[in-house]
């Protein structure tokens, strides 16, 4: 396997046959009257016959092979073990399942039953962390009360000398080096040198002996250490050291490798959530509500929800084909042009996501995307809004709410209501940087009081698994299923639906790279 040092030492088990003392009395004893300097060549060559390289002597061909392939055969199993843990090490995907399998095969390659790793890169950028094997948190609470210079693997992360040295190593000095490796304390409970507020919490967890590594991999150097704890006094055989330090070095190298990408994908994230709303605003008559999730990628779905001038609304929603950083910024890019297009022209919806295709098709040309773009005025009679025309004589209910709204290429939003739950009809238009202009008509719909309308990414749909027909049908049930006391709250609405399309990881599952944007507008009565 690549990466496994082909001459390993020769396993505990599968020792010489034949020690130098049992190979000295299966020697015939010398004759009374031999001489070490005899002259007769025969004598030389009987002396000679039978020796071996490993002190062996007087083996027959049968006993050598048999020797020799009991050897092989320890090497082949230990080749056989690193290659099974290395390979579900490598089948791990986040930061948290490599280092519980890290735990896990390192007890087993060191007889150890519990132990516990640190993740604190040296570089100072995070994240750090804490995880157990057979240790609860009170119990690494307890461990962490005592102060680090008695701890092994909080020597190895700071780089302190050996207890009972007279100073501190110079940093890179061979005495520090010597520092950050591995400690083992074979005897806790007997061992005088030890701090012996270390001796009372290992007595208390019930341990009385104690292995610990560091975790070394480029680029970042030192990534933590782990350690692992024995019941009884105890320490790794020579063979057990070996084999445990051929595993740890392919786990630090996937540990760093999942660490950079962990701080790519944290990063994303932090910048997406910059570019996006960080509070929905307060708008009157209008009650808000909003899920969304990232890729792991991180990925372009957006939304939006602007006050206007004269007490007006807009609502967006949209996407960016592709992933990664570059598509989060573009992201941002379109929604702030939008803003700013909603703000200078947002009563005319086509115009608002024309000069956005303009925008984009200059500046980005090689890049698409998909909008909807809602306007809707206060209603007749609200501060900001149109007079309320004279109620018509015997009618008492309020006048509906009018929505103007254009899409480009995204899925049709979904009205919720006491009396209907249907799908916005918009005219069929492709993304924006798609065609050499973009414009479709708008579309006018009306809101009775206490309606809602949702807005979604294409990623609730993909979410689902199934095909877009069956996931639009889906959808449709999910909305139309919303219990009646729920349906005056527009988090419940959302919650509902969330919960009705997505039953196994909700938005939280790491199983899905898609992006998810649930946005829900309730009108009020």
């Amino acid at each position: 396997m690549a990466g496994i040092e082909p001459a390993l030492p020769a396993p505990a088990h599968t020792a010489d046959p034949l020690t130098p003392k049992a190979a000295a009395d299966a020697s015939p004893e010398p004759s009374p009257d031999s001489s070490s300097d005899s002259d007769d060549p025969s004598d030389s060559s009987d002396s000679r016959q039978g020796s071996c390289p490993d002190g062996s002597r007087d083996l027959s061909p049968v006993d050598r092979i048999a020797a020799v392939q009991d050897r092989l055969a320890g090497w082949i199993s230990d080749l056989s073990t690193l290659h099974d843990l290395t390979e579900q090490l490598a089948g791990t995907r986040t930061l948290d399942e490599a280092l519980h399998e890290l735990l896990r095969a390192g007890a087993s390659l060191v007889g150890a039953r519990r132990g516990l790793v640190v993740l604190a890169p040296s570089d100072g950028l995070g994240p750090e962390t804490t995880i157990g094997l057979g240790l609860g948190h009170a119990d690494i609470g307890h461990i962490e009360t005592v102060p680090r210079r008695a701890l092994s693997y909080a020597r190895i992360l700071d780089g302190l000398p050996e207890p009972g040295a007279c100073d501190d190593p110079p940093k890179g000095s061979a005495r520090d080096a010597e520092a950050r490796t591995e400690i083992s304390e074979p005897d806790i409970p007997g061992e005088k040198d030890l701090d012996p507020r270390l001796r009372e919490v290992a007595a208390r967890l019930g341990y009385a002996a104690s292995y610990a590594v560091p975790l070394i991999a480029d680029p970042i150097g030192r990534t933590g250490a782990a350690v692992w704890l024995y019941d009884e006094p105890a320490a790794p055989t020579e063979r057990q050291r070996h084999l445990i330090g051929l595993y740890r070095a392919h786990a630090a190298a996937h540990l760093a490798r999942l660490l950079e990408l962990h701080r790519a994908h944290q990063d994303t994230v932090t910048l997406r959530e910059e570019l996006l709303p960080s509070r929905l605003p307060r708008v009157p008559g209008v009650r808000l509500a909003v899920r969304h999730s990232t890729g792991p990628r991180g990925g372009g779905d957006w939304y939006d929800a602007l006050p206007l001038p004269d007490g007006a609304l807009g609502l967006a929603v949209g996407s960016v084909t592709g992933s990664g950083p570059s598509v989060v910024a573009a992201m941002g890019r379109l929604r702030a042009s939008l803003r700013a297009y909603a703000v200078m022209e947002g009563e005319d919806p086509v115009a608002v996501l024309s000069d956005l295709e303009l925008l984009l098709r200059l500046t980005e040309p090689a890049r698409s995307a998909t909008a909807l773009f809602a306007f809707t005025e206060p209603p007749p009679g609200a501060p900001g809004g149109p007079p309320a025309p004279p109620m018509p004589a015997g009618l008492d209910d309020p006048f509906p709410r009018k929505l103007l709204l254009a899409g480009a290429g995204h899925c049709p939003p979904l009205l919720v209501g006491d009396l209907r739950t249907e799908f916005v009809e918009t005219t069929l238009s492709a993304p924006l940087g798609m065609l050499a202009c973009w414009e479709a008509p708008s579309v006018e719909i009306e809101l009775a009081p206490g309606e809602t309308l949702l807005f979604y990414s294409d990623g609730l749909l993909h979410r689902t698994g199934e095909a877009m027909d069956r996931a639009f049908t889906r959808l449709h049930a999910a909305a139309a299923s919303v219990p009646k006391a729920s349906r005056h709250d527009p988090e419940a609405i959302v919650d509902h639906i969330v919960r009705t399309l997505l039953p196994q990881g909700g938005l939280d599952d790491p199983a899905s790279e898609e992006d998810v944007v649930l946005l829900a507008a309730r009108f009020e009565e």
